[in-house]
């Protein structure tokens, strides 16, 4: 498995941008689809973003499509989720995940960070 560290999240007014980063261990980052996964209090746990191994494939769900873009750095074992024109609805904790499958569920994904708050003001 993988050790992940999510950093970047934050207060954030509405229409604002926000980078997250998740940093990983050991030398197997890149056999890994990475995602990012988010939940908000009271809600179901929700994915958000996905990339494939060598960064050229990328997954959304449909309500941050062309408001988020996932990236990774393999040479740093590094996955970001810029997040732009944020809106209160995405206010939640966002986890950074890793799978050797390409999936939406967080069944899937066998590691997992702690999360980092992401509140977003009206």
């Amino acid at each position: 498995q993988v050790q992940l560290v999510e950093s970047g999240g934050g207060l954030v007014q509405a229409g604002g941008s926000l980078r997250l980063s998740c940093a990983a261990s050991g030398r197997t980052f890149r056999s890994y689809i990475m995602g990012w996964f988010r939940q908000a209090p009271g809600k179901d746990r929700e994915f958000v973003a996905g990339i494939g191994w060598s960064g050229g494939s990328t997954y959304y769900a449909d309500s941050v499509k062309e408001r988020f873009t996932i990236s990774r750095d393999n040479a740093k074992n590094t996955v970001s989720l810029q997040m732009n024109i944020l809106k209160p609805e995405d206010t939640a904790v966002y986890y950074c995940a890793a799978s050797r499958v390409f999936s939406r569920s967080h069944g899937d994904f066998g590691s997992w960070g702690r999360g980092t708050q992401v509140t977003v003001s009206s």
